[in-house]
């Protein structure tokens, strides 16, 4: 629909799956909003290096380590037996978060229903602090009131989708503005610079 409407350059942000990209016959661009998340968690977090990044899901595993590589901290990851779609069974926590602030790190939430088990996994765990920190805050159905109701010290979006409502319902729900990365992507592409510096540097 994009390229068929005229679009002849695609500039995006977290792609739930990389390949995504090939499916288009004009350039993408697949910004990560993990420089951006680095930045916060390095400005908001006073005991960051006390803390350990953790993945909801196995699928998320990369994204943590690159993070965890990056603030010299550790990683853990919560290995989820879905018995069916939308329903999570059981959850494995692989790694150690005893006494560490827990920052669960993944690319989107949808209902929260995971992120929310995720979080009382780590508490169960020893975790002091449970930070959730996600890329696209959809928030659908009892999102809200499930995050509201959970034991979050802040749950940290961008502003790929407009979160003020989401903000106003819920105090926890703190906004990474990452208008200024997509705009520093359009001038560097208009003249022709290199984008990929913005793949590990934040512009501001």
């Amino acid at each position: 629909m994009l390229s068929v409407a005229g679009a002849d350059h695609i500039i995006t942000m977290d792609l739930h799956a990389s390949q995504i990209q090939g499916f288009f016959d004009i350039p993408v661009d697949n910004l990560y909003a993990e420089p951006a998340v680095l930045k916060w968690i390095k400005e908001n977090i006073p005991e960051w290096r006390n803390s350990i990044i953790v993945s909801p899901d196995a699928g998320g595993a990369k994204r943590v380590t690159s993070i965890a590589d990056r603030l010299n901290v550790e990683f853990a990851l919560i290995h989820k037996e879905r018995k069916k779609a939308n329903e999570v069974a059981s959850m494995v926590l692989v790694g150690d978060v005893k006494d560490k602030i827990a920052i669960l790190v993944d690319d989107m939430a949808d209902t929260c229903g995971t992120i929310v088990h995720a979080a009382d996994r780590l508490v169960e765990a020893g975790a002091t602090k449970v930070y959730a920190i996600l890329t696209h805050g959809i928030f659908s159905g009892p999102a809200i009131s499930r995050i509201n109701n959970a034991c979050f010290e802040a749950v940290v979006v961008t502003n790929t989708i407009p979160q003020d409502g989401h903000m106003r319902d819920c105090p926890k729900i703190q906004c990474i503005d990452v208008s200024i990365m997509f705009a520093e992507a359009v001038r560097r592409t208009h003249n022709g610079e290199s984008v990929s510096y913005l793949f590990s540097n934040v512009p501001y």
